[in-house]
């Protein structure tokens, strides 16, 4: 068993693919940004039920698989433009389940992404301890 916490970790490669896929810039991220933005999410969830947890695993594993069906190749090997075609489906899917996983998810990659240090800045985001009046 592995001793990583990161809820995802069992999925990672997947999940770093749909989070690439979501917000491109991600890309570029290092081994510490990922992992800020992994301990982002981590504690975001941290008060969150196992079971909530284990269905987001499970939704990245199906995210994984199903392409296997249209383009016989898993999510992770796919070229980018077909990651996102299969992801602009998911977000338009008529199966409710898939739609509402998809944007759960999407949900989490941004808050993972522009919740870091490095999403923030890359935003130009300046956020000061005094709140609005630091400026004047």
């Amino acid at each position: 068993m592995s001793t990583d916490p990161f809820f995802l970790a069992p999925v990672r490669s997947a999940f770093r693919a749909v989070a690439t896929t979501v917000v491109p810039e991600a890309a570029g991220l290092d081994e510490g940004g990922w992992a800020e933005m992994e301990e982002t999410i981590q504690s975001q969830l941290a008060g969150r039920p196992e079971g909530l947890r284990r269905q987001i695993r499970l939704f990245v594993r199906l995210l994984q698989w199903l392409p296997l069906f249209l383009h016989a190749r898993r999510f992770t090997g796919l070229d980018a433009a077909r990651r996102t075609a299969f992801l602009e489906r998911m977000q338009r899917a008529p199966v409710t389940i898939l739609r509402v996983g998809f944007w759960g998810l999407r949900s989490l990659v941004f808050l993972g992404y522009y919740g870091s240090r490095h999403g923030a800045s890359a935003t130009g985001y300046a956020a000061h301890p005094d709140g609005w009046g630091a400026g004047r």
